[in-house]
């Protein structure tokens, strides 16, 4: 197999699998789960070359066992995430950049909660990041527990034996084989698209209601504001019917009292 183009080679799911074998991906699996520093892992990329290394006898391991034992480690995993995210609480919103930690990412995975509710935690399993910080932000808000561990499974059995599966299923078709490092890619950019559609969608409401809100002249009073001479707001000075113009009757003037 060759090496995917994506990334450090340390970061290639071959070389990973190769090194640390079946615990290694258990490890990472678990990480990427739940824990915050293992937001930057392959899991996609890294279990379809877990089923298809098992498809082509590279690993021993049979299938079911594999599938099972990654699944395990994805609930277990989000398993922690929340209950980091219960005992932090808000402070994780406070916490200050760092190069492994990025308080947009934080923000990112609470408007996907906020925006999917439970189904967050099936859905995040797919997209990158998002995932590692959902049942963070699930514990943050204190998310009904016997509704989390229904959807944690449901989420971790979808994604973890899923896509496991799939590239076992896959792997027994020559042309994936011949072209692994392609495959590769295209699975990793098919599970960052949800990231970009929903960046797009956000900047394309951010234009509309930038296009929206209304324009102020300069050199006219605002919206909302009175005029300092007691005129209607935006009314020039002289108009009919403002203070101190013609006929208005709003002053007073030498004669008007003896």
């Amino acid at each position: 197999m060759t090496t995917l183009a994506l990334g450090p080679s340390w970061l290639d799911p071959d070389y990973l699998i190769g090194t640390f074998g079946l615990i290694g991906v258990l490890v990472i699996v678990f990480a990427e789960s739940g824990l915050l520093i293992g937001f930057f892992l392959p899991g996609d990329s890294l279990l379809f070359t877990t089923g298809l290394l098992v498809t082509s006898g590279t690993l021993k391991t049979p299938l079911w066992l594999v599938c099972l034992l990654i699944v395990l480690a994805a609930i277990i995993g989000d398993q922690v995430g929340y209950l980091f995210g219960r005992k932090v609480g808000p402070a994780l919103f406070k916490r200050p950049d760092s190069k492994l930690f990025k308080q947009e990412n934080v923000e990112k995975a609470h408007d996907f909660f906020e925006k999917y509710g439970a189904k967050s935690l099936v859905l995040a399993r797919f997209v990158p990041v998002v995932r590692t910080f959902t049942p963070i932000i699930a514990g943050v808000s204190r998310m009904n527990y016997r509704s989390f561990i229904t959807y944690n499974i449901i989420g971790g059995t979808l994604w973890g034996a899923g896509v496991t599966l799939l590239g076992a299923a896959l792997g027994k078709i020559a042309f994936v084989h011949e072209h692994i490092e392609m495959i590769l890619i295209a699975i990793v950019l098919l599970s960052v698209l949800p990231i970009v559609i929903e960046f797009l969608r956000a900047r394309s409401k951010s234009k509309k209601a930038a296009a929206q809100r209304p324009a102020v002249d300069d050199g006219l009073v605002g919206p909302g504001t009175a005029a300092t001479d007691g005129r209607a707001p935006g009314t020039p000075p002289g108009t009919p019917g403002a203070p101190g113009a013609p006929g208005s009757g709003g002053g007073r003037g030498r004669h008007a009292k003896r």
